[in-house]
């Protein structure tokens, strides 16, 4: 459990938008997460995704120019591409997934804006396919019920101009489904901000997830 805390990042200006803005964003992620803003890569989570119970929250601040293009990949921990963890051991399961974010004006401390249903996320792993894979003794990736099907990464899909209107809107979970925990408890939590994925924790395994920040 930590929070990591940077300063500074400045985003490359965009033609034709307005104001550039300081805002720190407060992340938490299960298992873990990259962040852009108007294409440009701010944070990754501290603890590598191969770290099994990656828990923890990241904190950092930026500049950029309103509106602010959001977009994050995320990760659930997975040992391989049959979607489980713990393979071979009697905690062999499929993980679930989660991410809550807030974004305050770095200056006032207001919240400017927060996850919510208003998001709309890509699934780019999903696995396994069949949930009895799960109760494989063996699992084997794409053998049986342990299929699993991987979606290409869009270009340039993390800057202003990427059309994500085909793209599904996030789904809230509550607090008792995503079970957040370590690293989540150490922020103060707008009441808005809510934990999202995709319509299903267990078997999305890899989400790109995009949302603005207006002016």
């Amino acid at each position: 459990m930590r929070a990591l805390i940077t300063t500074a990042l400045i985003v490359t200006a965009t033609a034709g938008l307005t104001e550039p803005k300081s805002i720190t964003a407060d992340i938490w992620a299960d298992n873990s997460f990259a962040m852009y803003a108007n294409g440009d890569l701010i944070i990754e989570d501290s603890i590598p995704i191969t770290t099994e119970r990656s828990f923890n929250a990241e904190t950092t601040t930026f500049t950029a120019e309103l509106p602010i293009t959001i977009a994050f990949e995320v990760w659930d921990f997975k040992a391989n591409d049959t979607g489980l963890e713990y393979i071979g051991t009697s905690r062999q399961q499929m993980g679930d997934g989660g991410l809550i974010a807030q974004f305050l004006d770095a200056t006032t401390g207001e919240t400017v804006a927060v996850t919510n249903t208003d998001i709309r996320c890509l699934v780019i792993h999903r696995a396994p396919i069949d949930r009895d894979c799960e109760n494989e003794s063996s699992p084997i990736a794409g053998v049986g019920p342990c299929g699993f099907v991987v979606t290409e990464t869009p270009t340039n899909w993390t800057t202003p101009n990427f059309d994500d209107r085909k793209w599904p809107n996030a789904v809230r979970h509550s607090k008792w489904a995503v079970g957040p925990k370590d690293g989540y408890d150490t922020i103060s939590w707008n009441w808005d901000a809510k934990l999202i994925w995709s319509d299903d924790l267990v078997q999305d395994n890899t989400l790109l997830c995009r949302m603005t920040i207006e002016d």
